[in-house]
């Protein structure tokens, strides 16, 4: 292999494993994201798909109950540490956002609910969670959300267009100015 090919093969090497370093992956094969944002112009947004679920404590859920109004999607688990660490900042958006948009968890790789009721509580999350042991939910969103990735938060226009993408931790800041403008129509 010559020098300048062994010179490329290194840096795209080292741009991918820097990418690994920074998104370390769970006993589960689950991949932290980066904080990525990616937000799609209203005339290339795919529909998102319905979803209807049970929530952790038992009551059913269906994306067509809120049609009409933006939902805001955050994929997490109890067992993972960035999203124990966004917890706080998903609350303070939640609450910030009552009149504009509905918040909804979708819990993935749980066993049971145990876990992720006492990290409801824990963090005293004020939307319902859905309990999605087998990531089902989560690959109705395939294109649009990589399951690898948690946590993960999707923003579904009041069209019921995937609007927004937020891959690993968010903030509140980040999260409220990205929901402000698909509520605005950017």
């Amino acid at each position: 292999m010559g020098a300048t090919r062994l010179l490329s093969f290194g840096v795209a090497l080292a741009v991918l494993l820097a990418g690994c370093g920074s998104a370390p992956a769970s006993s589960d094969g689950f991949v932290a994201g980066d904080g990525t944002i990616t937000v799609l112009p209203p005339d290339q947004r795919p529909l998102a798909p319905v979803i209807v679920g049970t929530t952790l404590d038992g009551a059913p859920w269906r994306s067509a109950d809120v049609a009409g109004k933006v939902i805001v999607y955050n994929v997490w688990g109890s067992w993972c540490s960035p999203c124990r660490a966004e917890a706080p900042a998903l609350v303070a958006a939640s609450k910030e956002l009552a009149d504009r948009a509905v918040f909804v968890g979708l819990n993935t790789r749980d066993n049971d609910t145990a876990a992720p009721l006492a990290f409801v509580r824990a963090f005293e999350v004020p939307y319902p969670n859905l309990y999605d042991p087998s990531g089902a939910l989560l690959l109705k969103f395939a294109g649009q959300l990589p399951a690898s990735a948690i946590p993960s938060t999707l923003i579904v226009d009041a069209q019921s267009r995937v609007a927004a993408r937020i891959i690993g931790e968010t903030t509140q800041a980040t999260l409220v100015g990205v929901v402000e403008d698909v509520v605005a129509g950017k």
